[in-house]
């Protein structure tokens, strides 16, 4: 690859160096939260597409916003294509291997608390990471989930509400 010369492609490959070095783990543990067979594949893409856009981008102050949007409909986007490809094979697979990666970022304790996660509805599980890990505010996860704060609202009251309802059923 030749050296980059231009000085905006300078600032650009300098300001994702910042990005991937200050969010990478945190998207992928969003990703993984999320429900991500390949969650590493799902946030390299995010940064690959928030890479080839980066000039569009109103405000790159906004840029983790961006990323944090790109890898929710990454992972939504990949849950129904694979509930598609799903229907499609003769002989489903058994069980689902999670990565070694996403092994390691979860502790025993929480296993139970996400395997409760993962039976919600998408969006009630998509709000809820957002809300209660990422620490977001609901206009924040309104923007990423792409939907109003009415909805986010609702969306975290039903999954706060079957979340507990399945954690004390497995009491």
């Amino acid at each position: 690859m030749p050296p980059v010369s231009d000085p905006a492609d300078l600032e650009r490959e300098a300001a994702l160096a910042r990005l991937f070095e200050l969010h990478y783990a945190s998207m992928l543990r969003l990703a993984v939260l999320l429900g991500a067979d390949d969650p590493e594949n799902v946030v390299a893409e995010a940064y690959y597409q928030i890479y080839r856009k980066w000039r569009r981008l109103r405000d790159t102050q906004a840029a983790e916003a961006y990323l944090r949007s790109t890898v929710c409909n990454l992972t939504r986007m990949r849950i129904r294509h694979l509930q598609v490809a799903r229907r499609h094979v003769e002989n489903p697979p058994e069980e689902v291997v999670a990565s070694a990666e996403s092994t390691a970022l979860l502790h025993d304790d929480q296993r139970v608390l996400i395997d409760a996660l993962q039976q919600l509805p998408a969006r009630q599980r998509e709000a809820l990471v957002l809300r209660h890990w990422l620490g977001l505010k609901e206009s924040e996860i309104a923007a990423a989930m792409g939907i109003s704060c009415g909805s986010v609202k609702t969306h975290t009251a039903r999954g706060i509400a079957a979340l507990s309802q399945a954690m004390e059923a497995r009491r």
